[in-house]
């Protein structure tokens, strides 16, 4: 029987560096601009791909429809974000940033930006691209799995 050693499991390993790289950008979005992570991710998948309902944020940002929804609360209730009646399903409501919301994206997107280029400062271009790659593959092999149950 093998025994596991969570420092030598990869499925725990890069749960803690996602976590350390969260932690460490949520501190600062939150001292510099009052956002938490999911409200930050609401604000830069709406700033890329324009209106969506939360479902699709749901999908986009792989956050559950709780944490979805309570973030589109707080940016609504910041005046962010606006809701508008989905024309495709009327259950459903579009989410979009509003003026002020885009004056915050545009403040945030450097600063992301740049705590990127931070953290990824001692990887060569070639390593950040095959982490790239590799980070592809693994969000493929997940959804895969998840497919077959």
């Amino acid at each position: 029987m093998s025994n596991l050693i969570l420092d030598d499991f990869l499925p725990y390993r890069l749960s803690i560096a996602s976590n350390a790289v969260s932690d460490a950008v949520a501190g600062a979005y939150r001292a510099m601009f009052g956002l938490r992570i999911p409200e930050w991710r609401l604000v830069a998948v709406l700033a890329e791909g324009g209106n969506m309902s939360q479902q699709a944020l749901c999908g986009r940002t792989r956050m559950d429809k709780v944490t979805v929804s309570r973030a589109a609360i707080a940016l609504a209730e910041r005046g962010l974000i606006a809701r508008a009646s989905n024309p495709e399903d009327q259950r459903s409501h579009l989410l979009t940033l509003t003026g002020e919301g885009w004056a915050l994206y545009e403040q945030i997107a450097p600063q992301a930006l740049e705590f990127e280029r931070r953290i990824f400062a001692g990887f060569s271009d070639a390593e950040k691209a095959q982490l790239e790659t590799m980070l592809h593959r693994i969000e493929a092999a997940v959804e895969a799995f998840d497919e077959r149950g």
